[in-house]
């Protein structure tokens, strides 16, 4: 049973970064669709950030492009997401999600059956 555990959320300063990490297992990241959610306060998560495992190159939301990237150490079974140049409305929960077989469920639908528990960021001067 997959399981995934976010770690590195906290208050960061406007222009700051942070670097998120998704811990995984159960989970192969070598064949795996992984993803990066953000859901701010009253709002629908939104997908930031997704990697296909056929051709590895992440995709991210415009809002987030030039700006976040996602990555992989399959060896630490863990994802990462830097953000760099936060912003107020980056604030909000974070969190990962895996999807063994089906890219198009997890990245372009959003839907996933297996999800970590998310990581709080908090953007404010």
């Amino acid at each position: 049973q997959p399981h995934l555990v976010e770690a590195g959320g906290g208050l960061v300063q406007p222009g700051g970064s942070l670097r998120l990490a998704c811990v995984t297992s159960g989970v192969n990241l070598g064949s795996s669709a992984i993803a990066w959610f953000h859901q701010a306060p009253g709002k629908e998560r939104k997908r930031v950030g997704c990697v296909n495992s056929s051709d590895g190159s992440p995709r991210y939301d415009d809002s987030v492009k030039d700006r976040f990237t996602l990555s992989r150490d399959v060896s630490k079974s863990t994802v990462y997401l830097q953000m760099n140049d936060l912003k107020p409305d980056d604030s909000g929960n974070y969190s990962c999600a895996a999807d063994p077989t089906d890219y198009y469920r997890l990245c372009v639908f959003g839907s996933s059956d297996y999800w970590g528990q998310g990581t709080q960021v908090t953007v404010s001067s």
